[in-house]
């Protein structure tokens, strides 16, 4: 007697099973490879801004770039040593290119009317991601 053609009704249980597991174990680790991402992402943007600051303060003799209420004067001062548009805060719910200034030291998230954007302080030029989101490690990302 000829076998039919096709799977029977176990082998199709226990494929499904095994992509089930598949499943289960790889999802875990493809939604930490997206927050490490995110981290990896405000860690450079950030890098690139804070040397931009830099390069401005070797430009003109120490100052550091200033910053009003908008912050597009400090896009503006910064542009020359940016490549390319200001870039906007890869975290948070609002993601833009707003910078807050601030003139007190210690720059915090809790200084800040907005956790959106960027936050500038105008003292020490300290820049970080204005923002009260945490990263995958529980810390808050203004603290990079």
């Amino acid at each position: 007697m000829k076998r039919p053609n096709g799977f029977t009704l176990i082998e199709l249980v226990v494929v499904i099973m095994i992509l089930g597991i598949l499943a289960g174990v790889a999802a875990p680790k493809l939604l930490s490879v997206s927050s490490d991402a995110a981290d990896n992402g405000l860690k450079q943007t950030l890098s690139i801004v804070r040397d931009a600051i830099e390069l401005y303060a070797a430009d003109n003799g120490g100052s550091l770039p200033p910053c009003t209420a908008t912050g597009a004067d400090f896009r503006a001062a910064l542009a020359p040593h940016i490549r390319g548009a200001f870039p906007t805060c890869p975290v948070g719910g609002a993601q833009n290119d707003d910078v807050v200034p601030t003139g007190t030291a210690g720059t915090t998230v809790a200084d800040s009317p907005t956790t959106n954007g960027w936050k500038y302080n105008t003292k020490d030029g300290t820049f970080i991601a204005n923002t009260d989101d945490t990263d995958s490690d529980s810390t808050a990302y203004s603290a990079y």
